[in-house]
């Protein structure tokens, strides 16, 4: 709360902020936040886009790792997304969307080291704001990394959780496209 002075009757009024997702992470049965997400479109122009407005109204998976061009991230996670998006929207998935706390630049070039991805939209959380409304940081400062993603993947409908894949620190056990799809 915040604590607000009014002159003009010498007494405090009391604000009551937003709340905050400093609680526990996303769940099954949560709306998810809105929030802003930065990506290059297919003209090389950046663009800021709600998340509410890419999962209203359809069956969505969002992913998240810790960071671009990391090993389990590079070579597992994002590849098997990749890889599987066909079946999973034969399975009624509408758009498969990817999180991380980087910078629009550096996802737009990891992107583009996968040229046959047609259907992951890569985004970016450059400050962690969108992680955080999801209640997903990681905390890598001890490896130089500063304030990351957990890794999870969520299956969304009409912006509500359906399955939350939530990792514990940075395995990768249940957050795959394998794992979505055996919950589809």
């Amino acid at each position: 709360m915040e604590r607000v002075a009014n002159r003009s009757r010498s007494r405090s009024i009391i604000k009551k902020s937003a709340p905050s997702r400093d609680m526990a992470p996303i769940a099954v049965g949560n709306v998810i936040p809105d929030g802003t997400l930065s990506y290059f479109d297919d003209k090389d122009d950046l663009q800021s886009v709600s998340v509410h407005s890419l999962a209203a109204g359809k069956k969505v998976i969002l992913f998240g790792v810790p960071g671009a061009f990391t090993p389990t991230c590079s070579l597992k996670h994002v590849p098997g997304f990749i890889e599987r998006a066909e079946e999973l929207k034969s399975k009624g998935v509408d758009d498969i969307l990817l999180v991380s706390v980087n910078d629009p630049f550096v996802m737009k070039a990891w992107a583009k080291s996968y040229p046959e991805n047609k259907h992951v939209k890569f985004l970016a959380d450059g400050l962690a704001k969108y992680t955080h409304a999801l209640g997903l940081e990681l905390d890598l400062g001890d490896k130089g990394l500063g304030t990351r993603s957990r890794r999870f993947a969520l299956l969304l409908d009409d912006l509500k959780v359906k399955v939350a894949n939530i990792e514990s620190g940075g395995e990768f056990t249940v957050s795959s496209a394998e794992e979505i799809i055996k919950a589809l």
